[in-house]
């Protein structure tokens, strides 16, 4: 079995596939003051809360966009599964065409969604990543990670809303009952969710101009349910891609793995 753990800046999710079956999903809060004894007791209770036998994980794989945990999170891994894991960076293989000047940009999650698209889904496609920074990177018609677009996401939009209007509250992500809001929670929710769905539709509206052709459209992250069922066009709800991706990645990379004596 593989354990495959997604380190973001919010949250840390946590996969566990028997095969290229997904066994359970798990989240825990980011926290870069835990060590990684802390994080260990944490995954040893997460086996046990989905009644998950720990010794049967044989291969692990990580990624991070959050540095601060990284080290945490691969020493507490090696503790409990008794596996150093595989760490998503450099030098990796990916089987992906990665044409942005700089590769070694691409964040980690972006390049496991990227991965799990091109295996998954009909090219081209734009992956559509919706947590703290909300991206779309774009798939061509030949497989190639041709670029992207990165904007806030809609928390990080909501809380410099409001850490800097004194007058307006903090909201819960709900859809507004109508695009004019009547009073300021209301007017609110419409800003942040149905303005969010307005601005990926419009994105992707521009990026198919920019290819001539139209786009698979694939939404993961934290926020993607809230956004996409307010959006105009179609999309596919994918929540984890990344998981898949890392999966893939594993399978690609497996021979690195190291069993601890």
């Amino acid at each position: 079995m593989l354990l495959a753990v997604d380190i973001g800046n919010t949250n840390i999710t946590f996969g566990v596939y028997d095969g290229e079956s997904l066994t359970f999903t798990a989240r825990i809060a980011t926290d870069a003051y835990r060590t990684g004894d802390q994080y260990a007791v944490e995954i040893m209770g997460l086996f046990a809360l989905y009644q998950c036998d720990v010794a049967r994980i044989d291969g692990a794989i990580v990624s991070s966009v959050a540095p601060a945990v990284t080290n945490s999170i691969v020493s507490a891994v090696s503790k409990v599964v008794n596996v150093e894991p595989i760490l998503v960076g450099p030098g990796i293989k990916t089987g992906l065409n990665i044409a942005i000047n700089d590769p070694a940009e691409l964040g980690a999650d972006l390049l496991c969604a990227s991965v799990a698209a091109l295996n998954k889904y009909p090219l081209p496609n734009a992956v559509c990543d919706l947590g703290t920074a909300s991206t779309i990177f774009v798939l061509d018609k030949d497989g190639k990670m041709i670029g992207g677009i990165i904007y806030p996401g809609i928390r990080t939009s909501l809380m410099a809303l409001v850490n800097n209007a004194a007058l307006l509250p903090q909201i819960s992500y709900e859809k507004p009952k109508q695009v004019v809001g009547r009073n300021t929670i209301e007017s609110m929710r419409s800003g942040i969710i149905l303005g969010a769905a307005c601005l990926l539709d419009g994105m992707l509206e521009r990026v198919e101009e920019e290819l001539g052709m139209s786009v698979t459209a694939i939404a993961t992250g934290g926020f993607s349910p809230d956004i996409v069922r307010n959006c105009k066009r179609e999309f596919i709800l994918d929540e984890n891609l990344v998981l898949e991706g890392l999966r893939l990645l594993y399978e690609k990379n497996r021979k690195n793995t190291k069993h601890k004596k």
